[in-house]
């Protein structure tokens, strides 16, 4: 069994105005600090031990269905689960 990361978050072309809005309220709690605010999506996934290949099959469900490939980008990052 495996458990999969995936972090998705606007490409950096793309304008993000949830980003800007939180950097802007972060400012006016005086963390003036922060110059750059990107909001995105974490989805986490348990996968069964299967014979697919497991990069192939979340870069498929990434495609597919979890982002939006024309304005998203994402990465993951696979951790075996180990059961006793």
């Amino acid at each position: 069994m495996h458990k999969v990361k995936v972090y998705i978050t606007l490409r950096e072309s793309v304008l993000d105005p949830q980003g800007a809005a939180v950097q802007q309220s972060l400012h006016s709690l005086t963390y003036n600090e922060v110059s750059d605010v990107r909001v995105g999506k974490y989805i986490e996934l348990t996968i069964e031990d299967t014979d697919r290949d497991l990069d192939q099959l979340v870069k498929e469900m990434c495609e597919k269905l979890l982002a939006n490939t024309v304005i998203e980008a994402y990465r993951y990052d696979v951790e075996e689960v180990i059961t006793q």
